[in-house]
């Protein structure tokens, strides 16, 4: 298990990284200055947190109140990962055509996009941090 300081060190710099790279590639992707793209990058990073918490808050209670458990089958994960993506996208949305002045259909590109980069990074970035700090192996008495 890693320790709590290693978990808030792989959020942060998982963050971090992901919005240093994120921004200059949709803001080239898309023609809009970076600045702009930042302030939506940053922007929507911080919703899609704090509706991390929220959503799987209520799905789990949703889960235990039907289901008796809050234990997820692969359908069940399927389910949970897209209605957390339509949910976030259905928040997010809005607020990227109205602060970047863009009509709905290029913020949904815009909001696919992103959510895209991240799938790719996500996997990229996890192996890696995993090669530069090892879980530490549990040590067993004989």
């Amino acid at each position: 298990m890693r320790s709590t300081a290693d978990r808030i060190r792989h959020a942060v710099s998982f963050e971090i990284v992901g919005l240093l790279t994120a921004t200059p590639l949709v803001s080239w992707a898309f023609g809009l200055e970076m600045h702009a793209i930042g302030v939506v990058a940053l922007v929507v990073a911080t919703v899609a947190t704090l509706w991390n918490y929220a959503f799987n808050l209520c799905f789990d209670r949703a889960m235990m109140r039907w289901l008796g458990h809050t234990g997820k089958s692969v359908l069940l994960r399927i389910f949970h990962a897209v209605l957390f993506e339509t949910g976030l996208l259905a928040i997010s949305l809005p607020f990227i055509a109205w602060y970047l002045q863009i009509g709905l259909w290029t913020a949904l590109m815009m909001d696919l996009g992103f959510a895209g980069f991240y799938l790719v990074y996500a996997f990229v970035y996890n192996w890696a941090y995993d090669l530069l700090f090892p879980i530490p192996t549990q040590l067993t008495t004989d």
